[in-house]
Protein backbone atom coordinates (compact mmCIF):
# COMPACT_ATOMS: atom_id res chain seq x y z
CA UNK A 1 0.00 0.00 0.00
CA UNK A 2 1.54 3.31 -0.91
CA UNK A 3 -0.13 6.68 0.70
CA UNK A 4 0.23 10.52 -0.18
CA UNK A 5 0.49 11.60 3.60
CA UNK A 6 0.38 15.86 3.30
CA UNK A 7 3.05 18.01 4.79
CA UNK A 8 0.11 19.58 6.87
CA UNK A 9 -3.04 17.05 7.78
CA UNK A 10 -5.97 17.69 9.30
CA UNK A 11 -6.80 17.14 12.62
CA UNK A 12 -8.88 14.12 11.41
CA UNK A 13 -8.30 14.18 7.58
CA UNK A 14 -10.32 12.72 4.81
CA UNK A 15 -8.88 9.80 3.24
CA UNK A 16 -9.22 8.97 -1.06
CA UNK A 17 -8.82 5.38 -2.06
CA UNK A 18 -7.71 5.44 -5.16
CA UNK A 19 -7.75 2.80 -7.21
CA UNK A 20 -5.84 1.96 -10.51
CA UNK A 21 -7.36 -0.39 -13.69
CA UNK A 22 -6.44 -3.57 -15.08
CA UNK A 23 -2.59 -3.56 -16.11
CA UNK A 24 -2.28 -0.56 -13.92
CA UNK A 25 -0.04 0.56 -10.21
CA UNK A 26 -0.66 2.30 -7.39
CA UNK A 27 2.37 4.43 -9.05
CA UNK A 28 0.44 4.80 -12.66
CA UNK A 29 -2.76 5.42 -10.82
CA UNK A 30 -1.20 8.33 -8.65
CA UNK A 31 0.15 10.16 -11.60
CA UNK A 32 -3.32 9.57 -13.71
CA UNK A 33 -5.38 10.43 -10.89
CA UNK A 34 -3.31 14.04 -9.56
CA UNK A 35 -4.61 13.91 -6.24
CA UNK A 36 -1.64 14.87 -4.46
CA UNK A 37 -1.81 18.70 -5.34
CA UNK A 38 -5.09 19.01 -3.72
CA UNK A 39 -4.27 16.64 -1.05
CA UNK A 40 -1.64 18.97 -0.14
CA UNK A 41 -3.62 21.83 0.07
CA UNK A 42 -6.31 20.55 1.78
CA UNK A 43 -4.73 17.85 4.19
CA UNK A 44 -6.53 14.94 3.12
CA UNK A 45 -4.94 11.76 2.54
CA UNK A 46 -4.79 9.43 -0.87
CA UNK A 47 -4.06 5.70 -0.79
CA UNK A 48 -2.77 4.28 -3.70
CA UNK A 49 -3.16 0.78 -3.06
CA UNK A 50 -1.75 -2.26 -6.20
CA UNK A 51 -3.04 -5.72 -6.90
CA UNK A 52 -0.95 -8.15 -8.47
CA UNK A 53 -4.05 -10.48 -9.08
CA UNK A 54 -5.76 -11.54 -12.72
CA UNK A 55 -3.81 -8.85 -15.21
CA UNK A 56 -3.11 -6.35 -12.23
CA UNK A 57 -7.09 -6.14 -11.92
CA UNK A 58 -8.81 -6.03 -8.44
CA UNK A 59 -10.74 -9.36 -7.75
CA UNK A 60 -14.70 -8.38 -8.68
CA UNK A 61 -15.37 -12.11 -9.14
CA UNK A 62 -14.56 -14.41 -6.62
CA UNK A 63 -17.05 -15.50 -3.82
CA UNK A 64 -14.46 -13.82 -1.14
CA UNK A 65 -14.22 -10.77 -2.55
CA UNK A 66 -18.11 -10.26 -3.24
CA UNK A 67 -18.78 -11.32 0.51
CA UNK A 68 -18.31 -8.83 3.36
CA UNK A 69 -15.18 -9.72 5.52
CA UNK A 70 -14.81 -12.76 2.82
CA UNK A 71 -10.64 -12.43 3.18
CA UNK A 72 -10.13 -10.97 -0.33
CA UNK A 73 -9.31 -7.76 -2.13
CA UNK A 74 -12.25 -6.03 -0.51
CA UNK A 75 -11.50 -6.29 2.39
CA UNK A 76 -7.95 -5.73 2.31
CA UNK A 77 -8.86 -2.32 1.06
CA UNK A 78 -11.23 -1.71 3.68
CA UNK A 79 -8.97 -2.84 6.21
CA UNK A 80 -6.37 -0.68 5.00
CA UNK A 81 -9.26 2.47 5.59
CA UNK A 82 -9.50 0.90 9.14
CA UNK A 83 -6.05 1.54 9.69
CA UNK A 84 -5.74 5.02 8.66
CA UNK A 85 -8.40 5.91 10.92
CA UNK A 86 -6.04 4.25 13.83
CA UNK A 87 -3.38 5.16 12.90
CA UNK A 88 -3.66 8.81 11.51
CA UNK A 89 -7.39 9.21 13.33
CA UNK A 90 -9.09 9.84 9.79
CA UNK A 91 -13.01 10.46 9.87
CA UNK A 92 -15.06 7.88 9.91
CA UNK A 93 -17.59 10.17 7.88
CA UNK A 94 -15.13 11.18 4.99
CA UNK A 95 -13.78 7.88 3.73
CA UNK A 96 -14.16 7.59 -0.23
CA UNK A 97 -12.95 5.46 -3.47
CA UNK A 98 -12.33 6.32 -6.72
CA UNK A 99 -11.26 4.15 -9.05
CA UNK A 100 -10.91 3.67 -13.07
CA UNK A 101 -12.15 0.58 -14.92
CA UNK A 102 -11.30 -2.33 -13.01
CA UNK A 103 -10.81 0.22 -10.22
CA UNK A 104 -14.32 1.42 -10.75
CA UNK A 105 -15.74 -2.33 -10.83
CA UNK A 106 -14.11 -2.42 -7.28
CA UNK A 107 -15.68 0.88 -6.14
CA UNK A 108 -19.02 -1.12 -7.18
CA UNK A 109 -18.28 -3.81 -4.97
CA UNK A 110 -16.88 -1.72 -1.74
CA UNK A 111 -19.81 0.28 -1.34
CA UNK A 112 -21.78 -2.84 -1.73
CA UNK A 113 -19.77 -4.75 1.03
CA UNK A 114 -18.62 -1.70 3.08
CA UNK A 115 -21.10 0.61 3.51
CA UNK A 116 -19.92 1.34 6.82
CA UNK A 117 -17.12 2.28 5.98
CA UNK A 118 -16.85 4.58 2.43
CA UNK A 119 -19.57 7.29 2.62
CA UNK A 120 -19.17 7.71 -1.21
CA UNK A 121 -17.77 6.63 -4.47
CA UNK A 122 -16.66 7.97 -7.57
CA UNK A 123 -15.66 5.79 -10.42
CA UNK A 124 -14.81 5.75 -14.38
CA UNK A 125 -15.87 3.08 -16.95
CA UNK A 126 -16.59 0.48 -15.21
CA UNK A 127 -19.63 -2.25 -14.24
CA UNK A 128 -22.18 -2.67 -11.53
CA UNK A 129 -21.25 -4.45 -8.06
CA UNK A 130 -22.00 -8.74 -9.41
CA UNK A 131 -21.52 -8.61 -13.29
CA UNK A 132 -18.29 -10.52 -12.81
CA UNK A 133 -19.59 -12.93 -9.86
CA UNK A 134 -18.57 -16.64 -10.49
CA UNK A 135 -16.29 -15.31 -13.72
CA UNK A 136 -12.84 -17.44 -13.84
CA UNK A 137 -11.39 -13.73 -13.60
CA UNK A 138 -11.40 -10.40 -12.98
CA UNK A 139 -10.06 -9.17 -16.39
CA UNK A 140 -13.46 -8.61 -17.81
CA UNK A 141 -13.21 -8.53 -21.57
CA UNK A 142 -11.46 -12.23 -21.28
CA UNK A 143 -13.37 -13.63 -18.23
CA UNK A 144 -16.89 -12.88 -19.20
CA UNK A 145 -16.96 -10.78 -22.46
CA UNK A 146 -20.87 -10.80 -22.22
CA UNK A 147 -20.30 -8.44 -19.67
CA UNK A 148 -18.19 -6.28 -20.54
CA UNK A 149 -20.05 -6.04 -23.89
CA UNK A 150 -23.08 -4.74 -21.71
CA UNK A 151 -24.94 -7.81 -22.71
CA UNK A 152 -25.57 -8.81 -19.41
CA UNK A 153 -28.95 -7.24 -18.86
CA UNK A 154 -30.89 -7.20 -15.41
CA UNK A 155 -33.33 -5.56 -13.78
CA UNK A 156 -32.90 -3.09 -10.82
CA UNK A 157 -34.35 -5.22 -8.33
CA UNK A 158 -31.95 -8.18 -10.03
CA UNK A 159 -29.26 -6.06 -9.61
CA UNK A 160 -30.16 -4.82 -6.19
CA UNK A 161 -30.57 -8.23 -4.94
CA UNK A 162 -26.98 -8.80 -5.65
CA UNK A 163 -26.03 -6.11 -3.98
CA UNK A 164 -27.71 -7.25 -0.70
CA UNK A 165 -26.74 -10.87 -1.24
CA UNK A 166 -23.31 -9.73 -0.67
CA UNK A 167 -24.15 -8.35 3.05
CA UNK A 168 -27.25 -10.04 3.83
CA UNK A 169 -27.75 -9.01 7.46
CA UNK A 170 -26.89 -5.18 6.77
CA UNK A 171 -29.87 -3.23 7.20
CA UNK A 172 -28.73 0.29 6.66
CA UNK A 173 -27.97 3.04 3.95
CA UNK A 174 -25.88 2.49 1.14
CA UNK A 175 -23.03 4.94 -0.06
CA UNK A 176 -23.31 7.47 -2.82
CA UNK A 177 -22.06 6.98 -6.27
CA UNK A 178 -21.06 9.72 -9.14
CA UNK A 179 -19.79 7.18 -11.95
CA UNK A 180 -18.76 8.30 -15.28
CA UNK A 181 -18.58 6.08 -18.75
CA UNK A 182 -18.00 7.27 -22.43
CA UNK A 183 -20.26 6.87 -25.25
CA UNK A 184 -17.10 5.57 -27.36
CA UNK A 185 -15.98 3.18 -24.94
CA UNK A 186 -14.92 -0.39 -26.79
CA UNK A 187 -13.63 -2.26 -24.10
CA UNK A 188 -16.05 -1.94 -21.21
CA UNK A 189 -19.74 -1.32 -23.17
CA UNK A 190 -21.18 2.15 -22.34
CA UNK A 191 -24.99 -0.03 -21.79
CA UNK A 192 -23.10 -0.84 -18.46
CA UNK A 193 -23.54 2.63 -17.14
CA UNK A 194 -26.99 2.28 -17.08
CA UNK A 195 -26.41 -1.19 -15.80
CA UNK A 196 -24.65 1.20 -12.69
CA UNK A 197 -27.50 3.31 -12.52
CA UNK A 198 -30.61 0.95 -12.39
CA UNK A 199 -28.54 -0.90 -9.74
CA UNK A 200 -27.85 1.72 -7.10
CA UNK A 201 -31.46 3.89 -8.00
CA UNK A 202 -32.84 0.70 -6.91
CA UNK A 203 -30.51 0.70 -3.57
CA UNK A 204 -31.67 4.05 -2.38
CA UNK A 205 -34.94 4.07 -3.72
CA UNK A 206 -35.19 6.82 -6.55
CA UNK A 207 -35.63 7.85 -9.58
CA UNK A 208 -34.15 9.74 -12.46
CA UNK A 209 -35.37 13.47 -12.49
CA UNK A 210 -33.20 15.44 -15.02
CA UNK A 211 -30.20 15.75 -17.13
CA UNK A 212 -27.80 18.72 -16.83
CA UNK A 213 -25.76 19.23 -20.05
CA UNK A 214 -22.28 20.25 -20.04
CA UNK A 215 -21.82 19.43 -16.83
CA UNK A 216 -18.70 18.45 -15.11
CA UNK A 217 -17.36 19.71 -18.54
CA UNK A 218 -17.79 21.02 -21.77
CA UNK A 219 -20.17 17.89 -23.83
CA UNK A 220 -21.41 15.88 -20.59
CA UNK A 221 -24.38 14.66 -19.95
CA UNK A 222 -25.27 14.80 -16.13
CA UNK A 223 -27.82 12.21 -15.18
CA UNK A 224 -29.40 12.98 -12.25
CA UNK A 225 -30.99 10.75 -10.10
CA UNK A 226 -33.40 12.06 -6.77
CA UNK A 227 -32.40 15.47 -5.67
CA UNK A 228 -28.68 14.47 -6.86
CA UNK A 229 -27.16 14.05 -4.03
CA UNK A 230 -27.02 10.04 -3.69
CA UNK A 231 -26.62 8.63 -7.60
CA UNK A 232 -25.67 11.01 -11.04
CA UNK A 233 -24.33 9.18 -14.02
CA UNK A 234 -21.92 11.10 -16.13
CA UNK A 235 -22.36 10.12 -20.18
CA UNK A 236 -19.01 11.91 -21.57
CA UNK A 237 -19.94 12.11 -25.50
CA UNK A 238 -17.31 10.42 -27.44
CA UNK A 239 -15.37 9.39 -24.61
CA UNK A 240 -13.02 6.10 -24.91
CA UNK A 241 -11.47 4.26 -21.93
CA UNK A 242 -10.87 4.87 -19.49
CA UNK A 243 -12.30 7.99 -19.34
CA UNK A 244 -9.69 10.82 -17.58
CA UNK A 245 -10.40 11.39 -13.96
CA UNK A 246 -11.77 14.84 -13.09
CA UNK A 247 -10.67 15.71 -10.39
CA UNK A 248 -12.69 18.70 -9.33
CA UNK A 249 -15.54 16.69 -10.18
CA UNK A 250 -14.27 13.69 -7.60
CA UNK A 251 -13.72 16.59 -4.80
CA UNK A 252 -16.77 18.35 -5.22
CA UNK A 253 -18.78 14.65 -4.92
CA UNK A 254 -16.78 14.36 -1.90
CA UNK A 255 -17.54 17.32 -0.37
CA UNK A 256 -13.92 18.31 -0.29
CA UNK A 257 -13.73 20.92 -3.14
CA UNK A 258 -14.01 23.61 -1.14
Amino acid sequence: MKAYIPPVLEKSPAVILALHGCGGSSLMHRVAANYDREASRKGFIVVYPSTTNDHHCWDVSSNKSLTYEGGGDSTGLANMMRYMMDKYNADPMRIFVQGTSSGCMMTNVLLATYPDIFRGGSCYSGLPAGCLAGSPGSSAQKSNPACAFGENIKTGEEWAKIVRGMRPKWDGGYPRLQTFHGTGDEFISYNNLGEQLKQWSTIHGINFTRNFTDSPQPGDTRMAYGDGSLLVGISVNYGGHPIPVDVDADLDWFGLLE
